[in-house]
């Protein structure tokens, strides 16, 4: 009920006169009735028609000065409404002063009644109790203008989200929470129980005169008490509770927050950050997804929270023993010359796919893809207690994959060894990387590894940092020269599983006859 008839204020050309009007009448009849039961209309004596008749030819105009500035504020700060626009920035400013605006002129219509009225009335009774009279109308006008400019206040709420999308700013000195407790303050109590003092402090009144008065205004403060601040209470708790419920959300993922802003107070300033957060938030999360798609997850959470994950504080980086993971192509540069371009990259993003859910799933990083070719790293950023096992893992989960597609043949490399792993680069272009000799024969395993059956070859620090229970599935292959190296490579390659072989319906390709000629991969190698 009560948000239709803001609405139709809003709306209607007189609704804003209506209001301004209903509230100046509203304050004019509490201090009627209160100097009727006071006593005060019988000591005016036979001419108290002519002295009502000159006291309300300043109210009849007054009332229409009012009527006349209502009609043209609702034109002026609410015509927007009717022409079904949003608000321009001068508008939507004008429109969070209104309240301040509408109170003020009230205040300032009221004063020269107050003074015409006291004056008349004092004159006509013979007590002279100008002093009475003044303070009965000053009062009465303090309180018809604060609940004018709650009202008011409460008006324009609606129109606040649309200001909102105008000005990054709705909130006004006029319409603080301290400005709104004061003003409820001065309708609950104050006013009333100044009016009460003045009613038990003439002497013109009789006893019972004071006493019907005192339980009147009683009364009247109780019920505007009860209502502004019932109104009070709910224009504070109502975004409150909007607001924890939307922080409750954002703690709890949901970033698709968006409080509706209705308050030109500090709760209003307060719904637009919960706001910015969130959309601050999406953006980092955003930023995140996208980054971490290119770098790698771990590497992301480095970057975005300026130290290393793990601990070190040093941001350029630092030397680690590392698990490197190194899978290449074999015979790429014939399938790119045998399919299209597009057919070739959907096979090679296929076999990527594989790499990277195994190797993430073993808390490794996908560091690189060079070409046809991946580095896989385990053991930076993040650090494992143990990285071989999950390296060997991994490896052997990304053979099977491949080989159950049946699309690519594949070598796979896995080498240990102390490296750097940090940030390398310019001030405007940083890279997370790991260099060292486990990279280096990581890439030179994976040449070897194209020429055996199982397609991988272990180095022996790999083996031997491995847990007991995947140990035991490898076995040692050759020993090896690889290029570069002066001291021989022991080589180890997985037992085969017949179980796991019955079960795919695949042999891997190495131990059907196969002569795929060696790619060169470990070329790439020297860029490390």
């Amino acid at each position: 009920m009560i948000s239709r008839l803001i609405l139709w204020a809003l709306r209607a050309r007189w609704g804003l006169s209506a209001v301004v009007m209903a509230c100046n009448l509203g304050g004019l009849a509490v201090i009627t009735i209160e100097l009727w039961l006071s006593g005060f209309f019988g000591r005016l004596g036979p001419e108290w028609v002519n002295t009502f008749t000159q006291v309300a030819i300043y109210p009849s105009i007054g009332a229409a000065i009012g009527i006349v500035l209502a009609v043209r504020d609702r034109q002026l700060n609410f015509g927007w409404l009717d022409q079904r626009r949003p608000p321009t920035e001068a508008e939507a400013r004008r429109l969070l002063q209104v309240p301040l605006a509408v109170t003020l002129r009230a205040l300032a219509i009221w004063v020269p009644g107050v003074i015409i009225a006291a004056a008349v009335f004092a004159h006509a009774t013979p007590q002279r109790d100008f002093a009475v009279v003044l303070s009965m109308f000053t009062l009465g006008g303090m309180e018809s203008a604060a609940i004018t400019y709650l009202i008011v206040d409460r008006l324009i709420r609606p129109t606040i989200p649309v200001v909102a999308e105008v000005l990054d700013d709705t909130a006004h000195w006029s319409s603080t929470v301290l400005m709104r407790v004061l003003v409820t303050f001065a309708v609950v109590g104050a006013v009333p129980l100044f009016m009460l003092i003045t009613v038990l402090a003439d002497p013109s009144s009789a006893y019972p005169d004071r006493v019907r008065t005192a339980i009147y205004l009683a009364v009247v403060g109780l019920s505007a008490g009860s209502v502004a601040t019932a109104a009070l209470a709910r224009a504070v708790a109502t975004p409150m509770h909007t607001l924890r419920d939307a922080l409750d959300r954002i703690a709890h993922g949901d970033l698709d927050v968006r409080v509706p802003i209705g308050s030109t107070s500090e709760i209003g300033r307060l719904e637009h950050s919960v706001n910015e957060l969130a959309t601050n938030l999406r953006e980092r999360e955003r930023m995140r997804t996208v980054f971490g798609r290119h770098v790698g997850q771990e590497v992301a959470e480095r970057a975005l929270s300026g130290n290393d994950i793990s601990g070190v504080t040093n941001l350029t980086g630092d030397t680690r023993v590392v698990t490197a993971l190194f899978v290449d192509v074999t015979g790429s540069v014939a399938l790119a010359t045998e399919l299209a371009p597009h057919d070739f990259v959907a096979k090679l993003n296929r076999l990527l796919s594989i790499v990277v859910a195994a190797t993430e799933e073993n808390h490794g990083l996908v560091n690189k893809f060079e070409g046809d070719a991946a580095l896989c790293i385990f053991g930076a950023p993040l650090a494992l207690d143990d990285n071989a096992t999950p390296a060997l893992r991994a490896a052997r989960r990304i053979r099977d994959e491949v080989v159950a597609a049946g699309e690519l043949d594949i070598g796979i490399g896995v080498a240990r060894g102390v490296v750097f792993a940090g940030d390398v680069g310019a001030d405007t272009r940083l890279e997370f990387t790991v260099i060292g000799d486990a990279v280096n024969e990581a890439a030179r395993l994976t040449t070897e590894a194209k020429l055996v059956p199982r397609r991988i070859l272990a180095s022996q620090a790999v083996i031997d940092a491995a847990a007991e229970f995947e140990r035991s599935k490898w076995e040692l292959r050759d020993i090896l020269h690889l290029r570069g190296r002066k001291e021989p490579t022991p080589s180890w390659t997985d037992i085969p599983s017949r179980t796991s072989a019955r079960r795919n319906g695949t042999v891997p390709p190495g131990e059907r006859e196969s002569a795929a000629p060696p790619e060169t991969a470990a070329d790439l190698a020297n860029d490390h």
